[in-house]
């Protein structure tokens, strides 16, 4: 018996073992979508020190690791899967497994400063014209075209889109905790429509039974077409609708309540008045990004000059 409970133990100690116990703890109390890029990377980026003891993981192994998930997916998915493994180290010490985090000390890969960069709209030509016809592709048009995060158009989950003409992401999927709504626009819903029928799956992009990964190569693959001199990320799409949006006379509030943003006198409205006034930016949300999806078309159709689309 003794024997069997130090094997028990022992197998404990592995860090496989733990990565089996620890996800369903934490299943509890993350949204869904944290839920999956936490299982995605442990079980996946950290794959290789699935067969070590906790107490074998030092600092210069998670450091060589590091190395290599820049090295194969980039900087980002490096820093998020050290981060997710520094949690998952500081719940091991709370169960008394391991006494430190070999995570601490190692270097972050991204340098982690905020962006200010607005892409023209020569920009935006070339990067629509380089998304390929793949679910990437598709993830970054509809990025570009509703101005939403890249894990929620990424996770983007069938029974999001039962309205027709509309994303309906639930509180849990979005990063404030609000459930959004986002009206879709012609061009949003054609890039939809391309999207292949797979019976069965819960997620509109990716394969298999998770929503879609990969990022970092689909586009290292997408940059070597584009053209750009310039580095750009997907937030930057975010980002810069926002920003073009207000040119063409969007109001802020509405530029708001289509990012999901929470300003100070959204936050004040309560009962009718917040009821109203939620109807009221849906109608303008509607009409603004439609308005954006005009010009985005008219500008990769070439009906205007691109001298001016590039001021």
């Amino acid at each position: 018996m003794a024997a069997k409970a130090k094997a028990r133990i022992d197998d404990r100690q592995l860090f496989g073992v733990l990565v089996d116990e620890y996800l369903p703890i934490r299943a509890k109390d993350m949204k869904p979508l944290s839920l999956e890029q936490a299982t995605l990377h442990l079980r996946k980026y950290w794959k290789p020190l699935h067969k070590l003891p906790l107490k074998k993981i030092d600092r210069a192994t998670v450091a060589a690791e590091l190395r290599t998930i820049i090295r194969e997916r980039g900087p980002v998915a490096a820093d998020r899967g050290r981060s997710t493994l520094s949690a998952f180290f500081g719940w091991a010490i709370g169960e008394g497994v391991v006494e430190l985090n070999p995570v601490v000390g190692t270097n972050k890969a991204s340098k982690g400063v905020s962006r200010e960069r607005v892409l023209s709209d020569a920009e935006l030509v070339a990067i629509w014209d380089a998304a390929p016809a793949s679910d990437y592709g598709r993830i970054v048009k509809l990025l570009m075209l509703t101005g939403q995060r890249r894990d929620e158009i990424a996770g983007l989950r069938v029974s999001e889109l039962k309205q027709a003409g509309m994303i309906a992401f639930p509180a849990e999927r979005t990063k404030n905790s609000r459930s959004h709504d986002i009206p879709l626009s012609i061009q949003a819903q054609a890039v939809l429509d391309e999207v292949p029928e797979r019976d069965g799956r819960a997620y509109v992009f990716g394969q298999g039974e998770g929503c879609f990964s990969g990022y970092s190569k689909a586009k290292q693959a997408m940059d070597a077409t584009t053209g750009l001199s310039e580095p750009w990320t997907l937030h930057d799409l975010r980002r810069t609708m926002a920003t073009r949006m207000a040119d063409l006379g969007v109001q802020p509030h509405a530029i708001e309540a289509i990012l999901n943003h929470v300003s100070s006198t959204q936050s004040g409205k309560r009962g009718v008045a917040g009821t109203y006034n939620k109807a009221l930016y849906l109608r303008e949300r509607v009409v603004a990004l439609r308005r954006w999806a005009d010009h985005l078309g008219a500008i990769v159709n070439n009906v205007i000059p691109m001298e001016r689309a590039a001021s």
